[in-house]
């Protein structure tokens, strides 16, 4: 009843309907690889956090307040976060470097800003404060703790690329804990005794609000280390790396 008008139609638009099939796939497929190739591209520039922490530590470092130890232990850092992501904890295929936690939690949120502010926003104020109040002592102080603390933060950035294995990106912070804690130790000894001993030029203001900013990292950062690192997030972060059962990339 169609006259071979019908099929004939249809034996003609099938093949163009076909091609804009096929051409549909083909963009949705390189809207896809397009996708998952801009993280890797965003991985290779810096981040915000990591660029402001860059120019603390070329701050510090240029103002000679840092010692050669401090300064050589963050470029042994460098070399060893790679030796053990390259001998130890490489990476699995697939990957699977999904973050322990959730960084959308509240009360992570909160934790990582308490030691922002405790460790990082209030030594740096205390710092330029000492430099209007002719506080070497307390400078000398603190200086070393918060180069450190940078370093770290700028580090994290670093393992966090898809380059390295969950257990590294364990690594730094852990690395870097241990290391402060001496430098803090050295900070408060200096808040506590050298001051005293020795001409204190600044207010009786700076003397107290000094002792109880080296006091209050202490107790943060030992608890970090000691309450948090070693006891939760490291064990959750090598259960989920050798739980995964995935081949080892070349």
């Amino acid at each position: 009843m169609s006259g071979g008008v019908g099929p004939t139609c249809n034996d003609i638009g099938l093949p163009r309907e076909q091609e804009q099939e096929q051409k549909l796939h083909e963009d949705l497929t390189s809207l896809k690889k397009s996708q998952h190739s801009s993280p890797s591209k965003k991985a290779a520039f810096f981040s915000f956090t990591q660029l402001n922490s860059l120019a603390v530590i070329i701050v510090l470092a240029a103002s000679g307040m840092v010692s050669f130890q401090d300064f050589a232990f963050v470029v042994f850092s460098m070399f060893y976060v790679y030796f053990i992501s390259k001998f130890a904890f490489p990476r699995l295929e697939p990957s699977n470097n999904s973050p322990v936690f959730d960084f959308k939690n509240k009360i992570l949120k909160l934790y990582v800003l308490t030691g922002a502010v405790i460790g990082l926003f209030l030594p740096i104020a205390y710092i330029f404060e000492g430099i209007f109040e002719g506080d070497k002592e307390g400078i000398r102080g603190a200086a070393p703790h918060v180069f450190l603390l940078a370093s770290q933060v700028f580090m994290e950035g670093v393992a966090f690329s898809d380059k390295f294995a969950l257990p590294v990106r364990v690594f730094v912070p852990v690395f870097y804990n241990s290391r402060r804690i001496f430098t803090i130790v050295e900070w408060l000894r200096s808040e506590m005794s050298v001051k005293v001993d020795e001409k204190y030029r600044g207010s009786a203001e700076r003397l107290y609000v000094g002792r109880a900013l080296a006091l209050a990292n202490m107790a943060f950062w030992c608890f970090n280390l000691f309450g948090f690192l070693l006891p939760v997030y490291l064990p959750k972060a090598f259960k989920k790396y050798y739980s995964s059962g995935y081949k080892v990339k070349d």
